[in-house]
């Protein structure tokens, strides 16, 4: 097809070719089309040449140029004939900002006044286009194409600065940009950007937009709506341009975006319901969530504190004096006709926690918690146990309980012996329940070499509905915000949560086997092999870590690989079917994305709770009742005995009063011990305790021998709970 023609130009794309024959005003292409890259109109392939279907006024008023070919997209710029216009100047850039522009915006517009003709057009060039400010601001290198590509956005950070910093002193001018932006450029930018140079914008507005001295909220709505509409592919990107910012541009993104949603989550707090509110908010919390997992993946120096808004603190007190008003004036509210108006707000708020609660990087730990304890249950399930049987009884009951009924309804446990219904029982089930699964001789675990931490089995020794029934009691201690024993190392709770274990936790849980490996890491002498094999034993089972390779050696280069397969066995592998069951019986009891709003080490606190014994906090934080006061002669005598217990007996008061041996995971704050006085008793009556309130009955004793020797009682042999 072209042979004996003059070719005025070649260019290639990605994988396409375009070719310019001047003397005919003809284009050919070939190559791969299915972009339709070669014009033709088709999505096909060529292997040779081929005319491209050009419009019919291309062939008579205008000559071409320049021919284009982007990675899967061909261009041809074109002029009309001499005599009809002006030759442009192909080579010309497009109108980009620079110092030299802003410094001349700035002498024809002083402050406070009308931004000039002449500089309001050139604003409207370059804010109104995409490519305009994509090419402003970039980064010198001898690269023509700056350095661009998915891992380098190719921007001057100082630059953009000091150009915004100017252009925000200057209130007319700055208004001006932002009316262009927010009319212009926004609805033009596009989700399926062409080309990594397209996604600059996004980076360079959130910085715009901190810049103004009044924060438009509506701007920032528009960017966010704009950044969750990009195709997987610019996401992305994106997300690894956000990861490789400077840690002032990072943290002005988190900043911008949370102060946005603190604001309007401020006003669902304060103001009556708003359904514009409802709908927005999760723009901005998602664009938070999304600059969250990059920051955690990518290891950057931002805490997760940068990403909580406390503001929620107020919107769950809101929700609580609602249900609270709905459980205490039920009957007048129906009365009066006022109960339909509490359902719905009751409702409104909800529906907003459950959407924020799928994004838990802006809850703090005492939002999480109060939101669980907060839940609206839709009934109650029972538990008829016997306290001689408690595995037996409750494994037969568990088989046979729903989802709904695990997930949706409050426990209460009756003991056939007495058949009264009290969160004491429930406490007292929990405590017991646990112990006995986590006993030595329940062989449904194995243990560490000082006994003190548990971990699954590699060789069962009974059957897998036990871990399944297990998870099952594990997600209703959860659910029903119980603390436990389960003394399991924090790669339970990656696991749970789908994060990997790593050295560390097999470290918490055999400090020998973990040292040792973290020695081979850290091992400095240059030899070739160590003396070791991918083989191991564990637990007298002899396993192969790399079975395409048996007998291979450890290496210098080969000893990371080695270590990561080592602890990948021990805590994965060789427990898969057995922590599946657990898991699959953990998720039965409670829902997902309630365990999903903790991070391991809070799931962990949640469910264990903590050893932060703080004995003046609960001093502190006590109140009293009736006659009973600080200066109280008894309660004087009361805190002296206190003082003198051991640490161990102070750990079985904190059980006798609570119900739990351990402290609450919001620390020895959230135990706010109540006493009151106990008067109809005689000196050999015992201090009484109601776990679910913490609340103290204290005789008023004589002596102060009398109180210690009655207290020591109390706790040793009741702990903790009432066994009338």
């Amino acid at each position: 097809e072209l042979w004996g023609s003059e070719v005025s130009q070649v260019t290639c794309g990605r994988h396409h070719t375009l070719v310019s024959i001047a003397s005919s005003k003809l284009i050919y292409s070939f190559g791969c089309g299915m972009q339709g890259q070669l014009g033709n109109g088709e999505m096909i392939n060529k292997s040779v040449p081929y005319p491209v279907d050009l419009p019919t006024e291309c062939n008579h008023e205008y000559t071409i140029e320049k021919l284009l070919a982007g990675e899967n997209h061909s261009f041809a710029l074109s002029f009309k004939e001499p005599g009809n216009e002006s030759k442009p100047n192909p080579s010309r850039g497009i109108l980009t900002l620079d110092d030299r522009m802003i410094g001349r915006w700035l002498s024809r517009s002083e402050p406070r006044k009308m931004v000039k003709k002449m500089a309001k057009k050139d604003i409207n060039k370059v804010f109104s286009s995409a490519a305009s400010l994509n090419g402003s601001f970039l980064k010198t290198s001898c690269d023509q194409h700056y350095q661009t590509s998915e891992d380098h956005c190719g921007l001057d950070f100082d630059l953009v600065k000091t150009s915004f910093a100017k252009l925000s002193k200057n209130e007319s001018l700055i208004s001006e940009v932002v009316k262009v932006v927010e009319q212009t450029l926004l609805p033009s930018l596009n989700p399926n950007p062409t080309g990594v140079e397209s996604l600059r914008v996004y980076l360079l507005l959130p910085e715009l937009i901190r810049r103004l001295k009044k924060q438009k909220t509506e701007l920032t709505e528009a960017l966010a709506s704009k950044i969750l509409q990009l195709d997987p592919d610019a996401h992305k990107v994106l997300e690894k341009y956000w990861s490789k910012l400077p840690d002032g541009w990072l943290k002005g993104l988190v900043k911008l975006f949370r102060k946005a949603s603190t604001s309007m989550i401020g006003r669902i707090a304060a103001d009556s319901m708003n359904m514009d509110i409802k709908t927005r908010l999760p723009k901005f919390v998602q664009i938070l969530a999304m600059v969250y997992q990059v920051c955690c993946s990518a290891n950057r120096n931002i805490t997760k504190s940068d990403f909580i808004i406390n503001e929620i603190n107020d919107l769950l007190d809101v929700l609580q004096t609602i249900n609270d008003d709905m459980n205490n004036n039920w009957v007048m509210l129906n009365w009066t006709g006022q109960i339909q108006a509490v359902i719905d707000q009751q409702n409104y708020y909800n529906a907003i926690l459950k959407n924020l609660i799928s994004l838990p990087c802006i809850f703090n730990l005492e939002a999480k918690c109060s939101y669980m304890k907060n839940r609206v249950w839709q009934g109650c399930f029972p538990l008829t146990l016997r306290r001689t049987a408690l595995l037996e009884d409750s494994f037969s009951q568990l088989r046979m309980a729903t989802q709904q009924q695990l997930r949706e309804f409050w426990l209460s446990v009756f003991y056939t012996e007495d058949m009264r219904k009290t969160d004491v029982n429930k406490r007292d089930f929990f405590h017991n329940v646990f112990e006995e699964l986590c006993a030595l001789e329940s062989q449904m675990f194995m243990y560490n070499d000082n006994q003190t931490m548990s971990w699954f089995p590699a060789q069962l020794s009974v059957e897998t509905e036990k871990y399944f029934l297990f998870g099952i009691l594990c997600g209703l201690a959860f659910n029903n915000n119980s603390v436990v024993h389960l003394p399991f190392p924090l790669a339970l709770f990656k696991k749970l949560l789908n994060v990997k274990p790593s050295l560390e936790d097999l470290i918490e849980f055999d400090s020998g086997l973990g040292k040792s490996l973290q020695y081979i890491l850290d091992y400095s002498e240059d030899v070739e092999e160590m003396e070791m094999y991918y083989t191991i034993i564990w637990h007298g089972i002899e396993i192969e870590l790399d079975p395409a390779e048996p007998g291979k050696m450890v290496t210098n280069s080969n000893r990371e690989d080695f270590v990561d397969k080592y602890v990948d066995y021990i805590l994965n592998k060789s427990v898969e079917e057995v922590f599946e069951e657990f898991k699959r019986g953990f998720f039965k009891a409670c829902d997902r994305c309630m365990v999903e709003m903790f991070e391991p080490e809070e799931l962990r606190g949640v469910l264990v709770g903590n050893e932060e014994y703080d004995w003046d906090i609960l001093k502190q934080n006590t109140t009293y009742e009736g006659s009973f006061y600080a200066g109280h002669p008894t309660i004087i005598s009361f805190w002296e005995v206190f003082d003198d217990l051991t640490s161990n007996e102070k750990k079985a008061f904190l059980l006798f009063l609570t119900g739990f041996e351990k402290v609450p995971i919001l620390g020895m704050s959230a135990v706010k011990m109540r006493v009151r006085p106990l008067f109809i008793f005689t000196q050999d009556h015992l201090p009484q305790a109601l776990t679910c309130h913490a609340l103290l009955d204290l005789p008023v004793y004589q002596k102060k021998e009398t109180l210690k020797a009655k207290v020591i009682e109390a706790i040793n042999h009741k702990r903790g709970f009432w066994e009338e």
